[in-house]
């Protein structure tokens, strides 16, 4: 067998055949549970063999979550010595996009040319971009590396879920995706640290360097262990990928992110480009829902699957808690440096979060896998969101040190859990055959909305910051100047007058609480749609027999 179809030591060799409609009667009570169509299933593998190819395979989620933490706290040194602080959102941002774009897609295109081979081409993106970055004199080029970058790191984390609902049965699979949560929590926990001891000793350049031997090795692994079935061989099918939808959702985010980035920052609010990036924004949503309700074969987001109650509250839950979490993870160290911490200071501080990630996942896998059931725990991880979220937005100053590592742990631990929890609920209310699409689905939801709130984190703390920079400091002497100063790098606080400082200080924590408040905001809206989920039943083997 070629490549492409990549022999499997796990072969495909059962068919299932139940044949409930995917979208059943929704006056069943909670425990109503969908069918399948007669789709081959692989057979169960080992736990030897699971423990090979999924090791294989988290050792690149590990990576991208090592780079997501390595960039959120070393944002702020790479904005300041580019002299540009609004540079910190699209360093998210421009990745976060390309996420939303390639996973809705990675599903379909896995189906066809294996996982195999769509771990391969993220592993190549995700190099290609990091050596970028490592190597950009501007800041075009650090924002392209990380676009390419994006690609390949959405590739890795969605494509690694997938491969997990290949293989494992829906009831264990909880327990399996914790494992994989729990590298990722790893990578997240140690790449603050890391990307902050890099800074401070070599410089933020080598924090992506260092990454790119690390990621080859990540992709021979893959090449060598992943040899999951084929599911769809013909090249045909690839006609019915979605990617115009894929182009509008990109345009709409471009436009949307850069009417909120630029208006009342670096331009009013009534200037031409705003008043037409924010309408075309909404042109192009419009025209992408409708690609994807008339004209897509397979789309990006399965309009048709969102009909399902559970299918759309648990989108909606992740996109929401989502919006939440990444606002945090980029604007929480930035707080820390206010506070005058280092780097490294700053990435130690989030590794609770990145502990509880884990620890939080892994527990949801448990419960699940001991009740059979998920609603109850997904109301009470939300509403510990939303605690979370209450708690870190009464940071200030004066703050003790050891708390923040209490708050952070409980925030991490709820979003560890909600990711489980969620993901398990989606893939228990579709058939079999729906399932590659709904995770990517899944991680559309949360490209989307970690791109948004960390896009509005940066419009609430540009327009707070600015306006409270000149109500305290307008009528000084070259205001206008030290002020843009200011907001384009944090260095700049150590050589302002001394009588600027405390006012400077105020104003930036004045910022970053709007910023806490308003993710707050968003923290509360995913507890109220998670309210919306059903409970479905959770089967204990890959074919769906009972016990």
């Amino acid at each position: 067998m070629s490549p492409g179809q990549s022999a499997a030591d796990i072969p495909s060799t059962r068919p299932v055949s139940e044949q409930t409609p995917l979208l059943g009667d929704q006056r069943q009570d909670d425990l109503n549970q969908p069918g399948d169509t007669p789709v081959p299933l692989a057979d169960e593998p080992t736990t030897r063999e699971l423990i090979l190819v999924m090791g294989s395979v988290w050792v690149g989620v590990f990576l991208a979550a090592l780079d997501t933490t390595i960039v959120a706290t070393l944002s702020a040194p790479i904005s300041s010595s580019f002299h540009s602080l609004s540079l910190l959102s699209w360093l998210a941002t421009s990745y976060l996009i390309s996420n939303a774009a390639f996973q809705p897609l990675s599903g379909r295109l896995t189906d066809i040319f294996s996982r195999r081979a769509g771990l391969v081409f993220s592993n190549v993106f995700f190099a290609a971009g990091t050596l970028m970055c490592g190597l950009a004199e501007s800041e075009g080029a650090i924002i392209a590396g990380r676009v390419i970058a994006g690609i390949g790191g959405g590739g890795l984390t969605a494509i690694s879920t997938i491969i997990n609902s290949d293989l494992v049965p829906l009831r264990k699979r909880g327990i399996w995706q914790g494992i994989g949560n729990i590298c990722y929590g790893a990578g997240s926990g140690l790449g603050g640290v890391f990307g902050g001891w890099i800074n401070d000793t070599l410089g933020w350049r080598w924090a992506f360097l260092i990454q790119v031997p690390f990621i080859v090795v990540s992709g021979i692994l893959v090449t060598v262990m992943v040899k999951v079935p084929v599911k769809d061989t013909d090249d045909a099918k690839l006609k019915r990928v979605d990617f115009f939808g894929a182009l509008t959702l990109v345009t709409t985010l471009v436009l949307f992110l850069l009417g909120l980035n630029t208006g009342g920052n670096q331009v009013p609010w009534t200037h031409p480009l705003i008043l037409v990036s924010l309408p075309l924004s909404a042109v192009s949503f419009v025209l992408f829902l409708y690609i994807e309700a008339k004209i897509a074969a397979e789309p990006v987001i399965p309009v048709r699957l969102l009909l399902d109650r559970t299918v759309f509250s648990a989108c909606l839950t992740n996109w929401f808690s989502t919006m939440t979490v990444f606002g945090l993870l980029f604007y929480l160290p930035l707080f820390f440096q206010v506070q005058g911490l280092s780097a490294t200071a700053a990435g130690v501080r989030l590794i609770p979060q990145a502990i509880g990630t884990s620890i939080g996942s892994l527990g949801a896998g448990v419960l699940m896998r001991s009740t059979g059931r998920y609603k109850v725990f997904v109301r009470i991880t939300l509403t510990l969101l939303v605690i979370a979220s209450v708690l870190i937005s009464t940071l200030s100053l004066t703050t003790p040190s050891w708390l923040p590592f209490i708050y952070f742990f409980l925030m991490g631990t709820a979003y560890g859990s909600m990711l489980t929890l969620t993901l398990v609920a989606l893939i228990s209310a579709v058939d079999h055959e729906h399932h590659a699409v709904i995770t990517s689905a899944s991680y559309a939801f949360r490209s989307t909305g970690s791109t948004i709130g960390i896009t509005v984190a940066s419009a609430v703390f540009q327009n707070i910051l600015k306006s409270g920079l000149w109500r305290r400091f307008g009528d000084r002497e070259h205001a206008g100047e030290l002020i843009s100063k200011i907001r384009d790098s944090l260095d700049e606080i150590h050589r302002l007058p001394a009588d600027w400082i405390p006012g400077v200080l105020d104003a930036y924590i004045d910022s970053l609480r709007a910023v806490f408040l308003t993710l707050l905001g968003l923290a509360v809206l995913g507890a109220l749609v998670s309210m919306g989920m059903r409970e479905h039943k959770l089967h204990s083997n890959l074919s769906r027999r009972e016990d």
